[in-house]
């Protein structure tokens, strides 16, 4: 059996990586090729093209590496008739990994999406090619299944692979602190860490009994951290994040991924978001959904509070910050009906044996 993968960013390398392992306990014969991060190299698979080279976000960085793309799309396209896949498995990543659906399906492979797109909050017109380019969609939240159905397609929810990661435990932590921690999660790529680290580190000041420590992602060195911090007393970590959440009593975090990840963690958080005033205005009128974190959205409530564009700054900060340090026993009690709605184990697994006996 052969399989061609492709992930675009960080976290769908983890979730690929951890895919591909399942793979190859359920058939060892299996051979892969992908387009990933250190997670997947890790895993022995062939690598097409690393994630450095294709992890855009937001309307200005995807403007700005339009011939990137396109030349990407191009190689993609070779790369997988040459490679001569028995199936494509597309993870995350849509607006790539939807034209090469379409390509796939022109050609006829196969096509599986594990972690669809997230149409239910904006691009709904997604939804069509959604439809008639992939087989078989992989979910990993519950209301994703109506939301498919709905639309006539074969949708399976197997389960959320960040349950799996966090239920390994033993995570690293290397810095040790007589201070109560707060953790900070600045995100992963460049345009939100410099638009959101600086007005998280806008609070260090106001918290001297306890020490500020910032989740780093090793695609930036500690110079690049250190620009931020200046002579603020703040620690870095790389590639530490469940180690620096299981140790922490509060936490800013970038929207996305990881507020669920702070929440499956038991810790409380403000969630925060910036971006350029373009891309701000233009997901603003696109987006449909209430909530901007996956926390609140799951839940269909405010859990957590949300500091969006203006209201992310020093004032704001601190006062929701405050209010985490000294009651947080509400937001405590919803985490753990958070954690029972996504409770199914083995994600990973579960896609792995499907997609196994699929092909």
């Amino acid at each position: 059996m052969r399989l061609y993968i492709i992930t675009g960013e960080p976290s769908g390398d983890l979730h690929a990586a951890n895919l591909v392992h399942e793979l190859k306990e359920c058939n060892n014969e299996i051979q892969i090729r992908a387009w990933g991060g250190e997670r997947l190299l890790a895993e022995g698979v062939d690598l097409a093209k690393h994630i450095e080279e294709t992890a855009f976000m937001g309307l200005w960085d995807v403007l700005k590496n339009l011939g990137a793309i396109k030349e990407n799309l191009n190689y993609c396209k070779d790369d997988i008739l040459e490679y001569k896949p028995d199936a494509i498995v597309l993870v995350d990543y849509p607006g790539f990994n939807l034209n090469i659906a379409k390509f796939a399906k022109q050609q006829g492979i196969k096509v599986f999406y594990y972690i669809s797109p997230k149409v239910w909050a904006w691009n709904k017109s997604r939804v069509s090619k959604i439809k008639e380019y992939v087989d078989e969609l992989l979910v990993i939240f519950p209301f994703e299944v109506d939301f498919y159905k709905q639309k006539g397609m074969e949708v399976t929810y197997v389960g959320n692979p960040l349950l799996d990661e966090i239920w390994k435990g033993n995570f690293k932590f290397t810095y040790k602190s007589e201070k109560p921690v707060i953790a900070l999660l600045p995100g992963s790529r460049r345009q939100e860490i410099e638009k959101i680290l600086p007005e998280m580190l806008s609070v260090v000041e106001n918290y001297p009994n306890h020490q500020f420590v910032i989740a780093a992602t090793n695609t930036f060195n500690k110079e690049y951290y250190q620009s931020f911090i200046q002579e603020r007393n703040v620690e870095l970590v790389f590639d530490e994040t469940y180690g620096l959440l299981e140790n922490s009593v509060a936490a800013l975090v970038a929207s996305g991924t990881a507020t669920l990840e702070t929440a499956l963690f038991n810790v409380p958080q403000v969630v925060c978001y910036k971006t350029n005033w373009l891309t701000y205005i233009l997901a603003k009128n696109l987006i449909k959904i209430k909530y901007l974190s996956l926390v609140n959205i799951l839940m269909d409530k405010l859990v957590v509070k949300e500091l969006i564009q203006n209201d992310l700054n020093k004032s704001k900060l601190k006062e929701e910050l405050d209010i985490l340090l000294n009651n947080n026993k509400k937001i405590i009690k919803e985490y753990d009906k958070l954690s029972d709605l996504l409770n199914k184990k083995g994600a990973s697994k579960n896609a792995a044996q499907f997609l196994v006996k699929s092909i």
